[in-house]
């Protein structure tokens, strides 16, 4: 490819100006690092490179990931190291829910590495968390974002014993795209993990990312495949490329797109849709909640 071409390759490839985000600033975002620091925890926002982690911060807020931050996954999408995790600590638990107790957060939004490496997929860890920022901060709500822990229906089942007010699971992609997306992932192991924890009673939340070359039927297809195992909550963003190793952007979706499929979303029965570019999984994930 010659210089011009290239040229042109990385006008294409620009951020359009609706992606554009202010520069995390504040006390209130200066305090929340601060605790995420001495506490040693990790969060998404930080890990995943979170575009709106400016807003929430600043408003005292966070998505917590435990069990490390070192995956044993390598999707193409996803910023979070991948690797040999270390050994789960036993005190995270009790540090997570410290630290929403001391940020007086109302409703957390707890997610996790994948830990293939261990028999119980981290599920103990996950319990333990729960059960942890219930004793501390008995006001607090939560939303959980899991894994699909391999398919062991065990230890999904203890996710669903302990029942968080959200329980959220996220197929990222279309059907055709799955394998390139999410690597060691299923798309339908993925939606039986979303049926099984709606017939346990949950409430059900799954999130999708544009622009890594889905088409637009697609799109709705994944969306009335969630609602055939009656999710009651969908999140719609725009893919971000990490680095230059990750998947590339095909397309940015328009703003104005987005809320066509807000609108569909709504139409095929989702009792909430947030769908616009900066939509993350946790974004305003306390609205969902009360909305339902």
């Amino acid at each position: 490819m010659n210089k011009e071409n290239d040229t042109s390759l990385l006008e294409r490839k620009r951020k359009p100006k609706w992606l554009k985000v202010k520069l995390p600033t504040g006390e209130n975002y200066r305090k929340v690092r601060e605790l995420v620091s001495n506490h040693k925890l990790h969060t998404i926002c930080e890990s995943g490179n979170c575009p709106n982690m400016g807003e929430c911060w600043g408003a005292g807020t966070a998505t917590f990931m435990i069990l490390g931050n070192i995956c044993t996954r390598s999707c193409g999408f996803c910023a979070v190291a991948t690797g040999k995790p270390l050994a789960a600590d036993l005190e995270e638990p009790a540090k997570v829910a410290d630290s929403i107790l001391k940020m007086g957060v109302k409703h957390a939004v707890i997610t996790s590495v994948d830990r293939d490496d261990l028999i119980d997929g981290g599920s103990a860890i996950w319990v333990d968390t729960v059960n942890a920022i219930r004793q501390i901060s008995p006001g607090t709500t939560m939303e959980t974002l899991i894994p699909d822990f391999q398919g062991n229906w065990d230890n999904l089942q203890r996710i669903i014993d302990v029942a968080p007010e959200i329980v959220s699971h996220n197929l990222e992609t279309v059907p055709r795209l799955t394998k390139q997306v999410r690597i060691q992932a299923k798309y339908e192991r993925s939606l039986e993990v979303l049926e099984r924890l709606k017939k346990g009673g949950m409430r059900t939340k799954s999130g999708i990312m544009l622009g890594l070359g889905e088409r637009e039927e697609e799109i709705v297809q994944t969306m009335k495949d969630l609602r055939k195992v009656n999710v009651d909550i969908l999140t719609i963003g725009q893919y971000l490329q990490p680095s230059p190793k990750h998947l590339p952007v095909i397309d940015f979706v328009t703003p104005a797109k987005f809320e066509e499929y807000r609108v569909i979303g709504l139409d095929l029965g989702f009792r909430f849709v947030e769908s616009s570019p900066l939509v993350r999984s946790s974004y305003r994930a306390e609205r969902h909640i009360f909305d339902l």
